[in-house]
Order: structure tokens, then C-alpha cells, then sequence
């Protein structure tokens, strides 16, 4: 095994020597906002718990007692017997949430798009992209086998025209894009982009993983402006902002039954842990019953927007943009000694050139310390 080793030793040097190496951090989350790292006890402002619903006590509580009622795993995949009656319960929740007809949970989002995309396109389709989209949704793709094209990021005339020239050619078409974009925290035109798909009979999936909770009054980017986009799969995660896990895909009861059938990662993965289900339906009642709640992340990264001099936020999501991998993450260490984690994202989850801090906001962030955080990053001559 020698050669592996050498390999391997090789590949990290060489990503250390570019400040692209990455290693796990021991993390205990205190809260939805304190974390203890390395023996400090510092504010997180890098998490995606948007409504800090995972450390909810009804959240908690409801996670508990589908562990006592149905055990802590599912015990086999859901076709099988890992099927339990909160993922049905759960289903139907999501499906209204999202008006839609139906649901499929996932054990994951990640396996969601892995799952739903070659499931419904294959080799002699067409998939096109926005530059930006999630890394799951390009697996996802690359199984599928089907040519892709990449569309500027929201920049619906250059899709057009992809459209115009490669629809024909193709029996089925699929456009993909993030509903809120997870490094940038902007959102895509998805009312426009679901006329266009439309107009092109291509089939237009959004994943949803941070619009969900905290944009559309809770429902999602399908919903901004209080009205419903045309959105044929709506994707997203249990992950973020409804504070438990996995992925789920809302869609016509046609299109749900199929996933559920021929969905490679539905069928063949341990169904999705009780606890995690008891929790997502818990949170999902306090979305639906608290608007105040889901507007606070975004109303609390305009605040820190304001601050910053930048455009005013759309998201929980806020990039302060650095340039350097190196200076990225010596800005993030800078920031902890004032107490502060905020993690800096490098190559590949970005392009290069364009390493960043990623702000996030919780509906629970004191403005007190959003306005010391703004203040530490404006000493290090970020923002305007």
C-alpha cells in the first residue's frame, strides 16, 4: 500500500501548500448560536440552523419521542420496513407546505438529487445548469449520463438561447438551480425561470435547501412575492432551517411514485431516522405558525448588510468576499481571537479568486453582537 500512501501524502501537501487543505474541528454547539472549539467558547456565525429549530425544546422533545416510540434507526430501507408512519406524516406536511401533490423523503438532499436526476433523465437528454448550483446536483447529473450545458448564474437570456439552440435535439429536458444560492446567498428568478421552462417543455428543479424556513414566509423560493412559481420539483433539505436532516422532493403524485420506485438513492438507503422525522414535523409546525420567526434571519442580515455598506441581503446568507484563499482564512482567525467563528470557504466550493467569509444569520443572533461582528471586519478593512 505504499503507493497509496505517497498518493495520498502527496495530494495534501500540495493542497496545504495552496491553503486549500481542510480538516475536521471537534465542535460542541452549546446553542442555536455558542459552540466550544478548541477549549474557546465562541458565537457562531456559520451555521445554517437559520431558526436555531434544532435546539428547540418542542424540536428536542418530538426527536425523543419517536425514539422511544419507533428506536433510533428505521432498521432497513423504506421499501422494506424502515417505511414508519412519521415519514408518511412527514410527506404530507412537506406536500402542503409546498403545494404540491406529493413528497418523498430522502435520507439526505445530497442523496436527494443524486437520486431524483437520473431517475428522470438519461443519456440522451439535456440537463442544463446554473454555474452555481450545489455540488449534489452536478452528482446527480453525472449519473444521469445526459449532456449538460451550464447557463451563466441567473442569467435568463443566456438560457434562452441554450434552450433555443439544444431543446429540439433532446426528448426531455431538465433545468436545475439553487433557489437560494448557498456561498452567494442570492436568490434565482424562479417565477421566471418557470415560464421559461414552460415555454420550452423543460422540467424545472429547484433545490431549496436554504429557501425553505426563512424566504416565501417560510415556504420557500417558489413563493417570494406571495405567489406560487410554477415549479414542477421542488426540492430541498430537513437540514437548514427546519433544524433535523434529510432531503425531501415535493412534485406531482405521478412523478412522487416513480422516485419512490426507481430512485436509486431512495431504494437502496436505510430509511431516515425516527428522531429525524419527529423533529422535522415539530419544526415544521412552528414555520407554519410563527411568520415573525421565519423573517427574523433575513431582517437580521440586512442589519449586518446595512452595517457592512453591502446590498441589502435576500438571505440568511451573506459573503464577504476576500479573494485569497490564505487571507480568508487568516481573516476567519482573526475573527475567532475576537470570539467569533466564522468559517472561510476556499476552492473548490468557490471559484478561485473568489475565497470569502459566509455570514450566516439565526432568527436568535443578539443585534448587539451582529453590530461587534460588523465592527471586528470593518478593523480588518473589509466591507465599505
Amino acid at each position: 500500500m505504499k503507493s497509496l500512501d505517497e498518493f495520498a501524502t502527496g495530494k495534501l501537501r500540495s493542497l496545504a501548500a495552496r491553503s486549500l487543505l481542510r480538516t475536521l474541528q471537534p465542535t460542541e454547539r452549546l446553542d442555536g448560536l455558542w459552540i466550544l472549539r478548541g477549549g474557546r467558547r465562541l458565537l457562531s456565525f456559520c451555521c445554517n440552523d437559520y431558526l436555531n429549530l434544532s435546539q428547540h425544546p418542542a424540536v428536542k422533545a418530538a426527536a425523543q419521542a419517536a425514539v422511544e416510540r419507533y428506536g433510533a434507526g428505521a432498521g432497513a430501507s423504506r421499501l422494506v420496513t424502515g417505511n414508519t408512519p412519521l415519514l408518511d406524516e412527514l410527506e404530507r406536511r412537506l406536500a402542503v407546505l409546498k403545494g404540491a401533490e406529493a413528497a418523498c423523503v430522502f435520507g439526505s438532499g445530497y442523496l436527494a438529487n443524486a437520486g431524483i436526476i437520473p431517475t428522470l433523465v438519461g443519456e440522451n437528454d439535456l440537463i442544463l445548469v446554473d454555474e452555481l448550483v450545489h455540488s449534489c446536483v452536478w452528482t446527480g447529473a453525472k449519473l444521469a449520463g445526459a449532456p449538460v450545458a451550464v447557463f451563466r448564474h441567473n442569467d435568463l437570456g443566456h438560457l434562452a438561447e441554450l434552450l433555443q439552440a439544444r431543446r429540439r435535439k433532446h426528448e426531455r429536458c431538465l433545468i436545475a438551480t439553487d433557489g437560494v444560492f448557498s456561498m452567494d446567498g442570492d436568490l434565482a428568478p424562479v417565477h421566471d425561470l418557470a415560464a421559461l421552462a414552460a415555454d420550452h417543455d423543460a422540467w424545472l428543479l429547484t433545490d431549496d435547501a436554504h429557501g425553505i424556513g426563512v424566504v416565501g414566509g417560510g415556504r420557500g423560493s417558489s413563493f417570494i412575492g406571495g405567489r406560487k412559481a410554477d415549479v414542477p420539483l421542488q426540492m430541498g433539505t430537513l437540514s437548514k432551517a427546519v433544524g433535523s436532516y434529510g432531503g425531501y422532493l415535493c412534485a406531482a403524485a405521478p412523478v412522487i411514485d416513480l422516485i419512490k420506485s426507481r430512485s436509486r438513492t431512495l431504494v437502496y438507503s436505510t430509511g431516515l431516522p425516527p428522531a429525524s422525522a419527529g423533529a422535522a414535523l415539530a419544526a415544521l409546525d412552528l414555520i407554519e405558525g410563527d411568520a415573525a420567526l421565519v423573517a427574523r434571519p433575513v431582517l437580521k442580515a440586512r442589519l449586518f448588510t446595512g452595517l457592512m455598506g453591502l446590498p441589502p441581503a435576500d438571505s440568511p446568507i451573506v459573503p464577504v468576499i476576500i479573494g485569497d484563499a490564505a487571507a480568508a482564512l487568516d481573516a476567519a482567525k482573526r475573527l475567532e481571537a475576537d470570539g467569533f467563528l466564522v468559517t472561510a470557504i476556499r476552492p473548490p466550493t468557490v471559484a478561485p479568486g473568489t475565497s470569502r467569509l459566509r455570514v450566516t444569520f439565526t432568527a436568535n443572533h443578539p443585534e448587539a453582537e451582529i453590530e461587534r461582528l460588523a465592527k471586528a471586519l470593518r478593523a480588518q478593512g473589509l466591507g465599505r
